[in-house]
């Protein structure tokens, strides 16, 4: 089973990159990110076409997120649980039916900046409610895969140049610590576990030639349970897909499951 997550920055701006890519990465499933459409907006159709089934969250001009699928889906869930209040669209959930029925868990995590402020006050009060719904995921004892854009560096070795980021809420102490305790439940990393080496990132800036200079960091993530993790056979990025036409400032990460 192959699940990638991508934040695609604006459905309707990426309307001919994402099939594109889709119709080469042969993915079983597809987290995305940053759709920015309403349920009703969003362009179905296109993806029901190359055989996909189509689950969203969405939120006008902002936010959203969505599951792609070219499997059944069962137990579909929207909204992180912990605040009644919280109306923007940043997770959803589904079980995926394959050889093995396998709990994906999509995600965009808030950016967090300016920090301090509210809205890293925001940041870290969504990642502890994160990590209580995690933690409840786990006691299910299941293949669980919590995948999206965590706008979270986790170390230095992901940041072409850490050293401009050490101010960001991306890479700031508590930041990394809430993401630490994330794998403290007993998470695995995906592409860490399969691709130990520097100079590897998943976001580039559209500002300042960030592409043309590698300068790029790495904040979209699969975390896995340990029966999931058994399972791990590869995990990547899709560097690639950056140099298309009208592309993301994101690309896709994915994994393939023995699922």
């Amino acid at each position: 089973m192959k699940i990638a997550t991508f934040n695609i920055n604006g459905i309707k701006a990426r309307i001919e990159a994402l099939p594109a890519w889709l119709a080469t990465a042969n993915a079983d499933v597809v987290c995305l990110q940053e759709i920015k459409s309403v349920d009703e907006g969003f362009p179905r159709e296109v993806f029901e076409g190359m055989g996909y089934r189509v689950e969203t969250h969405g939120q006008k001009s902002f936010n959203g997120v969505a599951i792609l699928s070219k499997l059944p889906l069962e137990d579909v869930t929207r909204g992180l649980p912990g605040d009644d209040a919280d109306a923007q669209a940043r997770w959803i959930e589904a079980t995926v039916i394959g050889a093995r029925a396998v709990r994906v868990c999509g995600l965009y995590l808030p950016n967090g900046n300016p920090a301090p402020g509210p809205k890293y006050d925001y940041k870290l009060a969504w990642m502890a409610r994160m990590q209580a719904r995690v933690a409840h995921l786990l006691t299910l004892e299941e293949p669980l895969v919590f995948c999206g854009d965590y706008n979270v560096i986790p170390q230095a070795i992901d940041a072409a140049r850490p050293e401009l980021w050490t101010e960001d809420a991306l890479y700031l102490p508590q930041s990394r610590a809430a993401f630490r305790r994330l794998l403290h439940l007993g998470l695995t990393e995906a592409f860490r576990t399969r691709n130990p080496s520097p100079g590897q990132y998943s976001f580039w800036d559209y500002q300042a030639g960030a592409w043309e200079r590698n300068n790029g960091i790495r904040i979209d993530h699969l975390l896995l349970s340990p029966q999931a993790a058994d399972l791990l056979q590869d995990a990547q990025i899709d560097k690639q897909v950056r140099a298309g036409e009208k592309p993301s400032d994101h690309v896709p990460v994915w994994i393939d499951l023995a699922a």
